[in-house]
């Protein structure tokens, strides 16, 4: 019987041409991602504040490479420092305390919010001092010296709100800025009565200091508290949309994990200044995995109400379109 079918050696050449293109398109399809975003290298200022762990763990696990994204971590020593690196383009997106870039959309910064990084949860914030100080109640001096990262933020405002509650003058209080060695040293000087610390400093001024905490700021009208968000200029939201809705759909992936306070403590270990041990007891907040403008228009509102800004902010202008309609 004849066999009218092609010779076995084509078969075989088309059988290899097919596996060959179909071994190039198994090569080629997770790289599609690129091609939805405009810009595949995002550079985001980081500080070691314990609300970056989520962020963190997502670049370790490489985690943006599926939404076609490399996302570069840029170390900055304050919040202040990575502002600052956003509006001079040095990065394209920055972390930062609510208090502050809601500050400086007040003073005309154009700024679109990417994500919200970290709610403080108890004894996430406070008051510390050194044993010894004298210092043992928030009413125990009716003007007390306490120094803040910076005049006019986060720091002021929950101090002032706290005291207030504990039935502390807010206006009597005489607030200097440091950073926080100085802090220790000021301490050590009695030339301070606390310093307002957030975690993970909290806990080094325990483990270096012997600090404790006079009083949580946390509390009252500071209980869960919107405190930090990750921030895009206007410019840069409306020139890369796609990089950056890229951006925040594996952010939120990522603070998912971090609801797993055991992922948190170990990658903790790895960027501040604890060890595994002290990291382990390090008081957690929580990592809102949504970006919700009714929750951070109470940020604006206290702002407005302490009067550390001028005019009421609207948040849900600070939202893109699509986050909005998922608060």
């Amino acid at each position: 019987m004849t066999n009218h079918g092609p010779p076995r050696h084509r078969r075989l050449t088309v059988t290899i041409i097919v596996l060959a293109l179909l071994s190039a398109c198994s090569v080629i399809s997770p790289e599609r991602p690129h091609d939805s975003v405009e810009l595949a290298k995002l550079r985001v200022a980081v500080t070691r504040a314990i609300d970056t762990a989520p962020l963190r763990l997502a670049v370790k696990r490489e985690m943006f490479r599926t939404a076609g994204l490399t996302v570069t971590l840029v170390e900055r020593a304050s919040q202040q420092r990575a502002l600052k690196a956003l509006w001079t383009g040095n990065v394209d997106v920055a972390f930062t305390d609510n208090v502050a870039v809601l500050k400086a959309v007040a003073n005309g910064a154009q700024v679109q919010l990417q994500g919200e990084a970290y709610i403080a949860g108890p004894n996430t914030m406070g008051l510390v001092t050194l044993p010894g100080s004298g210092y043992d109640d928030p009413t125990s001096k009716p003007a007390p010296r306490i120094a803040v990262d910076r005049l006019g933020g986060l720091g002021t405002l929950t101090t002032r709100s706290r005291m207030a509650t504990e039935g502390v003058d807010p206006d009597a209080i005489q607030f200097t800025a440091m950073p926080f060695d100085a802090m220790m040293d000021a301490l050590s000087r009695r030339e301070i009565d606390a310093a307002w610390l957030t975690e993970p400093d909290i806990s080094r001024a325990q483990q270096e200091f012997g600090a404790r905490i006079v009083t949580d700021t946390a509390r009252g009208a500071m209980l869960d508290f919107p405190m930090s968000s990750y921030a895009a200029t206007g410019d840069t939201a409306a020139k890369y949309p796609a990089t950056l809705a890229a951006f925040r759909e594996v952010l939120t992936e990522a603070q998912q994990l971090a609801e797993d306070p055991t992922e948190v403590r170990e990658i903790l270990a790895t960027f501040s200044f604890l060890d595994k041990t002290a990291a382990a007891l390090v008081a957690l907040g929580t990592f809102p995995t949504s970006l919700n403008a009714v929750r951070l228009q109470r940020v604006a509102d206290l702002m407005h109400d302490g009067e550390i800004v001028g005019k009421r902010i609207d948040v849900s202008s600070l939202v893109p379109a699509s986050a909005l309609r998922g608060s």
